[in-house]
């Protein structure tokens, strides 16, 4: 199986000024390519070779996971953004996050605490357990909740090739900036 870069589901100026064109032209256009090209390269020979994306996460090792991993996890953050979003969940997801956070300002909290205290790269997820219990995840690197069995909803990238052309180092500053282009209808369908 080979793999291509998704298309941005919206124009490379659209997020600004959360996201900028020129953000977006090196995070999409080069990094997100780069793990697609990198993929492409390790998987002929492999036990992946026509694996999908999300049996590469649970079941990959070392630059399979990796590049694979990276692959998945920044399709679905540039799927979670729109430049006119919903602004709050509603319905199922709305109730799920008041139970389990308290309120969404909460959530948005314990969610920015949570991505602004990860040590180096990585990203923080909103995710759902066989129970429909939702939990913030830390995670390093290229890790992702599949591997642990849980659904992910949302996530924030947190390596500072996401954010650092329009940030530099206020990696809080980028996450405060997020909830302005996070779609929560994109997220509701994730349920």
């Amino acid at each position: 199986m080979s793999f291509e870069l998704p298309l941005l589901p919206y124009a490379k100026d659209a997020l600004e000024p959360v996201i900028s064109e020129k953000t977006l032209e090196f995070h999409h256009g080069k990094h997100h390519q780069a793990y697609v090209t990198n993929l492409n390269k390790l998987l002929p020979g492999s036990e992946f070779e026509n694996a999908d994306l999300e049996t590469i996460i649970k079941k990959g090792r070392g630059g399979i996971f990796n590049n694979g991993a990276q692959v998945w996890n920044h399709t679905f953050y540039f799927e979670s953004f729109s430049p006119d979003p919903k602004k709050a969940p509603e319905g199922k997801l709305g109730a799920l996050i008041n139970r389990d956070f308290g309120s969404l300002n909460q959530f948005k909290g314990a969610f920015e605490k949570a991505a602004a205290t990860i040590f180096g790269s990585g990203w923080a997820w909103l995710a759902m357990d066989e129970n429909e219990k939702l939990t913030i995840v830390q995670a390093s690197n290229a890790d992702n909740p599949l591997r642990n069995g849980l659904k992910p909803l949302v996530t924030a990238d947190v390596w500072e090739h996401a954010y650092y052309l329009d940030y530099q180092n206020k990696r809080p500053e980028y996450l405060g900036g997020f909830w302005n282009i996070l779609d929560w209808q994109v997220i509701e369908g994730r349920l």
